[in-house]
């Protein structure tokens, strides 16, 4: 195997397999990334066994071979040099020689025979559908941090993505919280059950999409597969059923508080302060046009504030877990939010104001 290729290009695919490779495996070959040069092209693979991925950049091929290379070495090889080209050849011994042009470092670094390295998840072209980058983004965006990281309840390690009648729906829980998006998917061609995804791909994903245009996406039933321009995405779905969570959502709130969600996420920020971690409670003191937030009593001390909001209700307290509240505020960009709720031990949605396409249902905090 013989070619000359870019740094930056080489360097840019190198650092998505990183993202993908398993740093903690015992199986050393997944510790590496997998060359294929043909065709004055290097295709570039790499796995977990869990998640894979494959690209290709373009090269000077001056004589086809796949070799199977260190991943993390080769990418700080890389980092270290200057931009422009460098020459790579393979010699008989499977040692990887690493030349760049515009200076006078070599490098010569020990690598595997390709032939051990593990196949990948396979789907047919006609089974990919498109769907908007900025939509899919988004998407991930507002619902991943509500994932459970409890592995004894594995099927809400992952979100639960369906498609409905024209839409498409993204849910995360982990049992205290739900969050759920629809989008438009009218012009999604095709039907697939709902399945449960891993968190690590939509990262990854969501890391490397540039936001524009579409992308492809193909759902089989043990795997998900994504293509972004000339990358692909694999990772296995997670087996198991995701609760039935249009039975959770309240169907009918008698109280509405409309509040500046800027407003509201700073004042929360400053109570936290002083809120315990163990708990992470905070007081919401609902009256007439304010909202007070206060942490509980501690031995490192107490914080309040008080908030304009739009509210004309009976006086009501509630009790949350401020992270809980903290994070769909963060990545909800309307001005203000609406806070739905019928009294202090029942489940409480959270949404931008007059957009129901997205919400967080949270259960408040009992025995406050």
């Amino acid at each position: 195997m013989k070619f000359t290729c870019e740094k930056e290009p080489l360097l840019r695919e190198m650092l998505i397999a990183h993202d993908t490779i398993s740093t903690k495996s015992t199986i050393s070959i997944l510790s590496n990334v997998l060359f294929i040069a043909e065709k004055n092209s290097l295709k570039i693979m790499a796995t977990d066994l869990k998640v894979s991925f494959s690209s290709s950049v373009a090269i000077q091929m001056k004589q086809a071979g796949t070799i199977v290379c260190f991943c993390d070495r080769l990418m700080e090889i890389l980092r270290s040099l200057p931009d422009g080209e460098i020459d790579f050849s393979l010699d008989e011994n499977q040692v990887l020689s690493i030349v760049p042009r515009t200076t006078k470092a070599s490098f010569r670094l020990k690598c595997i025979s390709a032939d051990k390295f593990p196949a990948q998840q396979e789907v047919e072209e006609k089974q990919f559908v498109e769907f908007a980058q900025k939509d899919f983004i988004d998407m991930i965006h507002k619902t991943i941090y509500a994932i459970s990281d409890d592995e004894t309840r594995f099927f809400l390690n992952g979100v639960f993505f369906e498609k409905g009648e024209g839409q498409l729906n993204m849910v995360a829980s982990d049992g205290r919280r739900l969050a759920l998006i629809t989008k438009n998917a009218e012009k999604v061609s095709g039907n697939f059950p709902g399945v449960i995804i891993p968190p690590k791909i939509l990262n990854i994903v969501r890391k490397n999409a540039s936001g524009e245009g579409n992308f492809q996406f193909a759902i089989t039933e043990k795997n998900i597969f994504i293509k972004l321009e000339n990358r692909l995405f694999s990772s296995n779905l997670i087996e198991g059923k995701f609760p039935n969570y249009q039975k959770i959502i309240p169907e009918k709130n008698d109280h509405r508080v409309h509040v500046k969600r800027k407003t509201l996420e700073e004042s929360l920020k400053r109570v936290s302060i002083l809120i315990e971690n163990k708990t992470r409670s905070v007081l919401f003191q609902f009256g007439d046009k304010n909202l007070v937030i206060s942490s509980e009593e501690s031995e490192i001390g107490k914080a309040q504030e008080e908030i304009v909001c739009d509210y004309t209700g009976p006086e009501i307290v509630i009790t949350f877990n401020y992270f809980y509240l903290l994070e769909p505020l963060r990545v909800i960009e309307d001005e203000t939010v609406e806070i739905e709720f019928n009294d202090a031990r029942r489940a409480v949605i959270l949404h931008p104001q007059g957009n129901h396409s997205y919400f967080n249902i949270i259960m408040p905090l009992q025995g406050e």
